[in-house]
């Protein structure tokens, strides 16, 4: 078995890049086990078999220290729904606020499933982390094509800054976080400021977890083309690469080391391309032992190296 694990771990290594850089904080060691288990599923977005491996790990409600309000509606579409954590007792002072959006590949996902410790688990972590935590969910494709996505995420950030002083949240730091198709989602919001309903974009910072950003690097599989169309003339302007590039919003990018390789491309690119703008390289990360789902499904458990990294960030514009 573990000459089979280390002969697939070598053949890993040698198909993606090297880790990007390593964080300042103390890193959290996965446990061994763990680790074989996911280099064994290897570079592949598998949700079922990635939560059998987490689930065990994560908390069941009720949840101690920590209030939720369920289903709070943003819009007028069925999926304009939020969940919002906050401390409990609530902290003294307004603390920044995080929003999560999940993935799904753009036809799918959910803010939570019945049953499921997951997205749950990421707004634990922020609650207990200094934030009020936000988790939203969005109109999906093929029913509600581009630009669906990217208006949700102006009508979740004007629902956050009009709503989250009277839950103990400062509107003036507002973090949007998303992963995967989320990640993509976000990225879309900062890059286009039509879809802005906050003056300036309304956000303190951005972080984009295994993203794509340049429609135009690879062809489009078929989860994209049921958002984004057929039409791979209009693949330019509906990227989110340059208009990241340009924006003022500062962000946080990473990838996981076992994402299947367009992730971990799509990642060096952003990355070596903020580097060439006059305010210089934006803040990257490679998660190193983890997967595609692997990274969000370990959020607030021992493993803490991508959301000491969140901190940094966010500690950062302070």
């Amino acid at each position: 078995m573990r000459l089979a694990v280390s002969a697939l771990a070598t053949a890993l290594m040698m198909s993606g890049p090297a880790l990007a850089q390593q964080s300042s904080m103390p890193q959290a060691a996965m446990p061994e086990d763990l680790a074989w288990k996911l280099l064994e599923l290897g570079r592949v977005v598998d949700p079922l078999k990635t939560a059998a491996l987490y689930a065990p790990l994560q908390q069941k409600e009720p949840y101690q220290g920590v209030k939720v309000e369920r289903d709070v509606k943003y819009g007028p579409a069925d999926r304009h729904l939020l969940d919002v954590f906050t401390p409990d007792p609530a902290a003294a002072a307004p603390q920044p606020v995080l929003i999560y959006i999940h993935g799904g590949g753009f036809i799918a996902g959910s803010k939570r499933n019945p049953g499921s410790p997951f997205y749950d688990n990421v707004m634990l972590w922020a609650a207990r982390s200094g934030f009020v935590g936000v988790n939203a969910t969005y109109r999906l494709a093929p029913a509600f094509p581009w630009p669906a996505g990217a208006e949700d995420m102006g009508a979740i950030v004007q629902w956050v800054a009009e709503n989250v002083a009277t839950r103990g949240g400062d509107p003036g730091r507002i973090f949007l976080m998303g992963q995967s198709a989320g990640a993509v989602h976000v990225a879309s919001y900062v890059s286009h400021g039509e879809f802005h309903r906050v003056k300036g974009g309304g956000l303190a910072g951005a972080i984009m977890v295994s993203g794509i950003y340049d429609l135009t690097a690879s062809p489009a599989g078929d989860a994209e083309l049921a958002y984004y169309g057929s039409d791979p003339s209009r693949y330019a302007e509906r990227s989110s690469l340059q208009g990241l590039l340009a924006s003022p919003i500062p962000f946080l990018i990473t990838a996981a080391e076992l994402d299947p390789p367009r992730f971990v491309e799509q990642f060096e690119l952003l990355k070596q391309a903020s580097c060439k703008r006059p305010s210089g390289c934006a803040r990257s990360f490679m998660l190193p032992q983890h997967s595609h789902m692997s990274e969000v499904y370990a959020i607030n458990t021992p493993d803490t190296r991508l959301t000491n990294e969140v901190l940094e960030f966010v500690k950062s514009l302070k």
